[in-house]
């Protein structure tokens, strides 16, 4: 996974329970330019979460092109996120778009990327962006050596990535199904 110094978005499916979480800051460089951005969101209408990390101009393009996909194809995430990545790839202007997209409903989670990948984790586990490697390994544990919930597991790691990652803070927040 591309490391983007952007954000951290983790999304862990546990008992039925789909959650994704991710931090607010924003990066300008070496400065903190906000901490408080919303990079998660339910999409209007839809039983879909989804998150980006990246360029925020790019990731809310993705997401109006990746709602309409999802319209198209009637709520079939897995077809969107495929069509998304294809057209992403294959369009001169969208191949220039900055950011990785994480999508998920109830039974499905992708990961989303402008190389061409839609990324189905094994263990119901993803996470992109600067911090999401730390995420991931966290929420990996907490999955295979705790009963801890999809929101506990999400909260934990994100914070876990917050305390090592530079570009991740602790303004955390968390959607779920």
């Amino acid at each position: 996974m591309s490391d983007f110094h952007s954000t951290t978005i983790l999304c862990v499916r546990r008992d039925n329970r789909t959650v994704i979480g991710g931090d607010g800051q924003v990066s300008l460089g070496p400065t903190i330019m906000k901490s408080g951005a919303r990079k998660i969101r339910k999409l209007a209408g839809r039983e879909i979460l989804s998150g980006f990390a990246g360029a925020s101009a790019d990731a809310f393009t993705l997401f109006e092109l990746f709602e309409k996909k999802v319209e198209q194809y009637q709520n079939n995430v897995g077809r969107a996120a495929v069509e998304l990545a294809r057209e992403w790839r294959t369009d001169r202007m969208l191949r220039r778009l900055e950011a990785m997209l994480v999508v998920a409903d109830n039974k499905e989670m992708y990961l989303i990327s402008g190389t061409g990948d839609v990324i189905a984790p094994d263990d119901g586990v993803l996470a992109v962006g600067s911090g999401g490697n730390y995420a991931l390994a966290s929420a990996r544990a907490l999955v295979a050596n705790t009963q801890m919930s999809a929101r506990e597991i999400v909260e934990k790691s994100l914070q876990i990535a917050a305390d090592i990652c530079i570009y991740t803070n602790h303004n955390i927040a968390i959607e779920e199904l």
